[in-house]
């Protein structure tokens, strides 16, 4: 015990044997890792904020042009919006049961830090196939990409929204992988955490996209103004 006590800043004893014990060095270096995973998500959601700042700005401009026709006209795609709607549920309970499992992390509970992970990520898939649902709507009808301004907006911001998410479920299915071969949960808990962040923003982004997208053309010409855009 007193050796142990004795120990230098370096990791050796007093009688020149090295400690080979790796927590002291395994500890500082988790930490580091974690730290840098969380700037590097923070400097992502900072590119991708930018990205689709620039769009809705683009698509406020557009919408000022004569040959804008509304996707919220009486008889138009989105007069109804239920199904929007239902995918949205879809998202918000995907967001729940990820900052349930992240919850369940923090407390070292590994059979509900797995349930709430995989049941968000199965949510996730769910609002997927709902946008793509969408999608196919909207060319049913005959709103295809290149036959109006608004439809192309649609298709290009739900698109990158969609993208945005698959390319979280492809980390999210890493993770899966991991408690398949049953590894520590502490050594998983901040990917838990960081894929929940990245869901929590995405379900933001998509509320704001969702807003945009369902509002009426008398409220893009206020933003236009607003912004100097007209």
């Amino acid at each position: 015990m007193s050796r142990l006590l004795l120990r230098n800043a370096d990791g050796a004893d007093p009688g020149g044997s090295w400690n080979r014990d790796p927590e002291g060095i395994q500890a500082p270096q988790g930490a580091d890792r974690s730290h840098i995973a969380r700037t590097g998500l923070r400097l992502f959601l900072v590119v991708v904020s930018s990205l689709f700042f620039l769009f809705l700005i683009a698509f406020i401009a557009r919408s000022q042009m004569a040959d804008w026709r509304p996707l919220t006209e009486p008889l138009a795609p989105l007069a109804n919006l239920w199904l929007l709607w239902l995918n949205s549920a879809f998202l918000v309970c995907s967001c729940v049961a990820l900052q349930w499992s992240r919850m369940a992390a923090r407390q070292a509970r590994l059979d509900a830090t797995v349930i709430g992970f995989v049941v968000g990520g199965v949510f996730a898939i769910a609002f997927l196939a709902g946008q793509l649902w969408v999608w196919q709507q909207f060319v049913a009808w005959g709103y295809f990409v290149a036959s109006n301004p608004a439809n192309s907006f649609f298709y290009l911001l739900t698109g990158m929204h969609g993208l945005h998410l698959l390319g979280g479920l492809i980390a999210w299915s890493i993770i899966v992988a991991k408690f398949l071969r049953r590894v520590p949960l502490p050594q998983l808990s901040v990917s838990v955490e960081l894929c929940t962040i990245y869901w929590h923003y995405l379900l933001g982004l998509w509320f704001v996209l969702f807003a945009l997208l369902a509002s009426t053309p008398q409220t893009y010409e206020a933003i236009a103004r607003f912004c100097g855009l007209r």
